[in-house]
């Protein structure tokens, strides 16, 4: 009698492995997949207005400790007062403007007192002026 009480608990135990098992096995219901969202659309993009840049260039020696300012009508210039230029090199000065809608008509200065000889010189809206003044010193 007692190998078959040993026998039943293998037995149970065998059941009951076996019916761990099948649980393991069997499969959660599998979940809905989420439904896809519609693609949203890219905003459109707002046409941008390009940026026209407008170079002035002086290539002149204005002599050590002076500065070469730029006069004129048109891109915020003014016939009143100068814009001081950026010294890039020994002899070269530069303005640029990105606020030109129209031709810019201009002179130069040193120290905004000397003007350049010569008639006043004009750049396109967008342009590029490269030149050489002179002064009368």
């Amino acid at each position: 009698m007692a190998k078959k009480a040993v026998t039943k608990k293998a037995a149970k135990k065998v059941a009951a492995k076996k019916a761990a098992k099948k649980v393991a096995a069997k499969k959660a219901p599998a979940a809905p997949a989420p439904a896809k969202k519609a693609a949203k659309k890219a905003p459109a993009k707002k046409a941008t207005k390009a940026v026209v840049k407008t170079t002035v260039t002086a290539r002149v020696d204005v002599g050590f400790g002076n500065s070469l300012y730029i006069r004129g009508e048109g891109a915020g210039l003014s016939w009143d007062k100068g814009v001081l230029l950026e010294n890039v090199s020994p002899y070269e000065w530069t303005w640029t403007s990105t606020k030109a809608k129209s031709d810019i008509e201009f002179k130069f200065l040193i120290n905004d007192e000397l003007w350049a000889e010569g008639e006043d010189l004009t750049v396109s809206a967008g342009g590029t002026s490269i030149s050489t003044p002179v002064f009368a010193w």
